[in-house]
């Protein structure tokens, strides 16, 4: 054996500080990437969960301006389930959540049902389809309200008056408000639902619909048998999302209504918005706002639990 071939054994390989340390060629190329991924995660963390502790310790405090905070306990969390106006803020976000979340669903798996395929034209139906989703919720908001607008001026009370329909009050009513604003989230959210759709149609196989239709399966067991069962991934993720987005809005309702009128379309987060940056009452509007954290978490936890379930079986 000569000398090279003794310095570069196997053995003296595995005995070499390198191969033995805990920072081995293998973990070094892992760890790179998140080098390049820290200074942003930095920041993400300076702006997101430093002042999300922040508002979690100032839920225990009563804050006070012009002099130190004084410490109230759990009294903010107790106060959240006697607060009458939040119950009514609560029952009206469930109400958004559970219309919009299956209206949007509902309307989003039919329309990736038609636009599901290779051909060029669908690609630019889907595209032009998809912008309402990437367009900002203050712009889609003022838009909605130009055309909603109560007065005789309004886009969709002059079409109304074509058949002789009498002027409606839209997002002026106490009545009408809040369907107006569901129909809003649902115009923008049918087509980030139907990408997810479409993903979904895309990872079944062409085998199990070959078969269906050697077996003589019409368009509806097709449906049952073959495309639900295949879809209950997507279908999942998008219920999720969309109940997690309804329970959050704030900006299409803010920049229509403001909770109103006679808090109609009170939602929670925008009672959040006028505890804390109209009553000043910042301590009470953190216990609501971790409140809310909470059960969002929860419920995320609740549906991977059952999404693994569903998985195993």
């Amino acid at each position: 054996m000569t000398l090279h071939e003794t310095k570069s054994s196997p053995l003296k390989q595995a005995a070499s500080p390198e191969a033995t340390g805990w920072l081995t060629p293998k973990r070094k190329r892992a760890l790179i990437p998140w080098l390049f991924l820290a200074p942003a995660l930095i920041i993400f963390s300076w702006f997101k969960f430093i002042p999300m502790i922040q508002g979690l310790v100032m839920s225990f405090y009563k804050v006070n301006f012009n002099q130190p905070d004084e410490w109230v306990g759990l009294a903010n969390f107790t106060r959240a389930f006697a607060d009458v106006e939040l119950h009514a803020a609560v029952v009206n976000t469930l109400l958004y959540v559970v219309v919009t979340m299956f209206a949007a669903a509902i309307l989003a798996f039919f329309l990736a049902m038609l636009l599901e395929g290779p051909a060029r034209h669908l690609r630019f139906i889907r595209t032009a389809i998809f912008l309402p989703a990437v367009t900002s919720a203050a712009i889609v908001a003022e838009m909605w309200r130009i055309l909603f607008n109560p007065t005789p001026n309004g886009v969709v009370n002059h079409i109304l008056s074509w058949f002789g329909v009498a002027d409606q009050g839209f997002l002026a009513s106490s009545d009408q408000a809040l369907g107006v604003i569901m129909l809003l989230h649902i115009w923008k959210a049918v087509p980030y639902n139907m990408v997810i759709f479409i993903a979904g149609l895309a990872g079944i196989s062409r085998d199990l619909y070959d078969a269906s239709n050697v077996d003589g399966a019409n368009w509806w067991n097709r449906l049952r048998y073959v495309t639900l069962p295949g879809m209950i991934p997507a279908l999942s993720v998008v219920l999720m999302l969309s109940f997690i987005r309804g329970f959050r809005v704030f900006a299409e309702v803010y920049a229509t209504t403001g909770g109103g009128p006679s808090n109609a379309t009170e939602m929670v987060m925008t009672h959040i918005y006028k505890l804390g940056f109209e009553q000043f009452d910042y301590g009470y509007a953190s216990a609501v706002s971790f409140l809310l954290f909470t059960f969002t978490v929860i419920l995320t936890i609740c549906h991977l639990t059952l999404k693994k379930r569903i998985a195993r079986y």
